[in-house]
């Protein structure tokens, strides 16, 4: 059976999904996404242990080894990120036992259930294949799941937001597959160890520099608009807001740490980094997109009256972190954003599951609405206290650990402002979650009705991933260990 893990890991929750559909009951379904999920975290890990021992992981599927058949290709950084999906997912679904029963009408649960096994499977699919045109129906399984999911939020918006979320995923798909078209009808091929053998001399011989040129960008373009960087951020900030609770820290944790990951894979794996460095110059186009997130998507944060807003748009400049780290196009600034993929996922997913706590007592995640909170829900507001030191860097957290290598790594870049807007943002980072700590612990409430803390089913799941925040901040070799290794493995592709 272990041989069959890569296979397994995305057969599994693929097969359950249906199945729980059919069930159409509540109970079950939630049972079989819970096995589905816990089975992916389990396998998941075992992957990771055996990449750290025994190296690269190449399963071909039915025995046809690529380029003719389907492989799966798990080194590890895809180890890696299959655990950080698997990890949440298995938390998540605990999570969404009480919230969705709380947010999702009953007949609609075992749709939920379905959807977010979909989702699991597409995101882990996308991490460990090493077919490019899988990453393509990978991603639009991962997607299509998500816009089901968004829609089932109670408002009304959250139909728009999905249906918004479908177009602006839709263009960005095709941007994505008609560069992948180009690559097969140059090289022939669509397996990735291939493709980073015949691109380099393609580009060097002459014939079809252009339309290699061309693929790069389309496939730029459309990971980056699936990954909501600055300016192809606008469906994520009301996908966010108007989704279920669930849905929202699930995804916030998972689909765009998936969509950085690829992001890797192509630049790196794919093309290469000299290529896509020196030839495209990306750091030029990347550095000043993520500048520019990381400070304005802070400052509309800070205006925002909607906590799960809010988090939404501070969401978006956390992944101007990720890709400035990329942009450096350095061992240790590849490392950075890959630790920062991992720590935000931890600190970002505790955040919404808090918030989704306060939606399940009082009904409203606006922040006027949370004055006193922090007495009368103190669990609760203390995650989100601990969630939020871990988004602003404070020493201890996760989130001071990212900022540390971001740091380290534009200093050795000669790049103070890079230095200087990571220090800049930070101070922002406070301002916004300040924001609603300030009401709910200095603030009385209008009326004496009495609030009850959220139930352990939420809270247990939310303080799992608060205190994974100060675990991996306090002991953070590990993360560091395994996102310096796959660096440097991605980075070997340049010699």
């Amino acid at each position: 059976m272990s041989q069959n893990l890569p296979a397994l890991l995305v057969v599994v929750p693929m097969m359950l999904a249906p199945i729980a559909a059919l069930i159409n009951r509540s109970g079950p379904a939630w049972v079989i996404a819970t096995s589905g999920a816990w089975f992916a975290f389990g396998a998941a890990v075992q992957l990771l242990r055996r990449v750290m021992t025994e190296g690269v992981i190449v399963y071909s599927l039915g025995g046809w080894v690529a380029p003719i058949g389907i492989e799966y290709r798990i080194d590890q950084l895809g180890a890696f990120v299959t655990l950080i999906v698997s990890a949440i997912a298995a938390i998540g679904v605990l999570y969404a036992r009480t919230s969705v029963a709380s947010e999702i009408e009953e007949d609609r649960h075992a749709l939920f259930y379905a959807a977010f096994l979909l989702n699991v499977c597409g995101l882990l699919g996308i991490a460990i294949t090493g077919d490019v045109f899988n990453v393509f129906v990978f991603l639009e399984i991962s997607s299509l799941s998500a816009y089901s999911m968004i829609a089932l939020g109670q408002d009304r918006r959250a139909l728009t937001s999905a249906f918004q979320y479908l177009i602006m995923g839709s263009v960005g798909a095709t941007f994505i597959v008609i560069g992948i078209g180009l690559l097969f009808v140059m090289t022939g091929t669509l397996g990735m160890a291939d493709l980073a053998e015949r691109i380099p001399a393609i580009w060097a011989s002459g014939d079809g520099d252009r339309t290699i040129a061309v693929a790069f960008t389309f496939l730029t373009v459309g990971v980056t608009l699936k990954l909501a960087l600055f300016p192809l951020h606008l469906w994520l900030p009301n996908a966010y807001t108007y989704a279920p609770s669930a849905v929202t820290g699930y995804m916030a944790a998972t689909s765009t740490k998936v969509s950085v990951y690829l992001l890797l894979r192509f630049f790196f794996s794919v093309f290469g980094g000299e290529f896509s460095f020196e030839q495209m110059r990306l750091d030029s186009i990347l550095m000043p997109l993520a500048l520019i997130s990381i400070l304005a998507m802070s400052s509309v944060a800070i205006y925002q009256s909607n906590v799960k807003r809010l988090l939404a748009f501070s969401s978006v400049a956390q992944i101007g972190y990720m890709i400035l780290g990329i942009s450096f196009g350095s061992v240790i600034g590849v490392a950075a954003g890959i630790i920062h993929l991992f720590n935000h996922a931890l600190m970002k997913g505790a955040l919404f599951m808090a918030m989704g706590c306060v939606m399940y007592r009082i009904g409203s995640v606006r922040i006027e609405d949370m004055k006193g909170l922090g007495k009368s829900m103190p669990w609760t507001m203390a995650a989100f206290v601990g969630g939020g030191l871990s988004m602003i860097g404070v020493p201890l957290t996760v989130g001071f650990v990212s900022k540390w290598y971001l740091l380290q790594a534009a200093i050795k870049g000669g790049n103070w402002l890079a230095a200087v807007v990571v220090v800049v943002g930070s101070l922002m980072a406070l301002v916004y979650i300040w924001k609603v700590i300030e009401v709910a612990y200095f603030k009385r409430r209008d009326n004496d009705d009495p609030i009850e803390e959220a139930p352990l089913s939420l809270l247990i799941p939310t303080w799992a991933l608060v205190a994974a925040s100060f675990w991996f901040g306090i002991d953070a070799g590990t993360t560091s260990d395994v996102a310096m290794s796959a660096a440097e493995s991605l980075l070997g592709m340049m010699q």
